[in-house]
């Protein structure tokens, strides 16, 4: 069957494209903006890509068109397909009928966290034996795809709360019906779709309908907007993770990198490893919960955890020059930014910390985070905030609210010129943002040479 993907470049719909190719299926796909990592991962399966959305590229008609949640109507290729009356289906649609129908699907869901828990997830089940498959968006070091249809019936999936597509407004995860579920935390994300939080909590509860009273719901005491979700309805048994939960650690050392895992007040054991940050500690008291589900005893679950390697994008660290170190991390909602700095902070101790941050989100461009991101800073010595020239608010106001020394610059050389000049051995620069940033970090590194 031949499958033309839009908006194939997207993390979930290039992984969707690399399930449909193991499938059989002839794919091809189209976007606006073709790169990398996802255009070189799609070369390398041999799925042909067309940059744009002329029309022609669906002549001859492809067997089925899977729309993208990018799209839009008025789109030239869009409205093709519907005057055509061409076949089509959302992603999310596509992958329940086709690669999660009658699999024990493992959904992690949540604000923050959903990428790096579900590759914990998938490589610990991998480590057991148990050759998941698996879909998730972004690289996971261990692996070095993004997705892949595994071998027995387990299935990890990264589940998004986002819309499916511009016909089907219902969230990604309703379609994935998982008889494991992490629910990781939930914040006001997403304001070009969502108008509040209760908004987010609806669809949070209608992915909880649908999971199987033989199956397992796992979320952690300290997130109210979860228990506002569980208290709407429930039919399936809880697991807590964290304070007064089931799940429990002994943090062993500060910045989250051993620590000791209880189950219902008994040690499973310690885990060591390259990550950092309270956030990571909980990503895998959630997996161990998850995993324990489908089998794995938590003693093998700590074993492969001190051999995850984190996911790309993660605080990655991309360079070190002249003992000036480089990362690269994905952030891009205040509490993603104050946890990532917090366990940076604990590591590197009272070593100079300079973080850059691009406000780039769709709900970073409507301004819906910025009172949050003053508070959000205060682990780092000084802050570098790029204002893109479509930014529809005032980010200077907002860095003038920072306690620590923040300035504004709307060009990659300023900003580049900034931290030639306060960075010296021993520091730290964090690079923030959801996109490329205009390959910045490749350029900065080769300015402090």
């Amino acid at each position: 069957m031949h499958i033309h993907i839009l908006g194939i470049c997207g993390t979930f719909m290039g992984s969707m494209a690399v399930l449909a190719k193991e499938l059989g299926h002839h794919v091809t796909g189209s976007d606006a903006n073709v790169y990398p990592p996802m255009s070189t991962q799609l070369e390398a399966q041999g799925i042909e890509l067309t940059q744009g959305y002329d029309p022609a590229q669906l002549d001859p008609a492809p067997d089925l068109v899977v729309i993208g949640n990018v799209m839009s109507r008025g789109n030239p290729a869009v409205e093709y397909v519907l005057n055509k009356g061409l076949p089509y289906v959302s992603g999310p649609q596509w992958l329940a009928d086709h690669v999660l129908q009658g699999r024990w699907v493992l959904a992690v869901a949540g604000t923050h966290g959903k990428t790096t828990t579900s590759s914990m997830l998938a490589w610990v089940l991998e480590h057991a034996g148990m050759s998941p498959g698996f879909l998730i968006g972004g690289v996971p070091q261990n692996f070095a795809v993004s997705a892949r249809l595994g071998g027995t019936p387990f299935f990890v999936i990264e589940a998004d709360e986002y819309d499916s597509a511009f016909f089907d407004k219902r969230s990604k995860f309703v379609h994935y019906r998982p008889r494991t579920a992490i629910l990781n935390n939930l914040e006001f994300d997403h304001a070009d779709i969502f108008p509040d939080l209760p908004a987010i909590e609806r669809q949070f509860h209608h992915l909880v309908r649908t999971i199987p009273s033989e199956g397992l719901v796992i979320h952690p005491t300290t997130e109210p907007a979860l228990q506002r979700v569980i208290e709407m309805g429930c039919w399936t048994p809880v697991q807590t993770t964290g304070a007064g939960g089931q799940w429990q650690v002994k943090l062993l050392k500060d910045d989250g990198s051993q620590f000791e895992v209880m189950f219902e007040g008994q040690s499973q054991g310690v885990v060591e490893w390259d990550m950092t940050g309270q956030h990571n500690v909980a990503n895998a008291l959630a997996t161990l919960a998850a995993a324990r589900h489908v089998g794995v005893v938590p003693s093998m679950g700590i074993a492969a955890l001190s051999a995850f390697k984190s996911v790309k994008r993660r605080m990655e660290k991309v360079a070190e020059v002249n003992g000036i170190t480089i990362y690269d991390d994905f952030a891009h909602h205040p509490t993603a930014i104050a946890t990532t700095l917090d366990g940076l902070r604990k590591r590197i101790g009272d070593a100079p910390l300079i973080a850059i941050i691009e406000p780039r989100s769709n709900s970073m461009k409507l301004g819906a985070h910025r009172d949050g991101l003053p508070e959000s800073v205060v682990d780092a010595d000084q802050v570098i905030w790029y204002a893109p020239a479509n930014l529809g608010w005032d980010l200077g106001a907002t860095a003038a609210l920072c306690t620590v020394p923040s300035i504004v610059s709307d060009s990659l050389e300023g900003i580049i010129a900034r931290v030639k000049s306060q960075a010296q051995p021993g520091t730290h620069v964090v690079i923030m943002s959801n996109g490329g940033f205009g390959g910045l970090h490749g350029k900065l590194a080769e300015a402090l040479k």
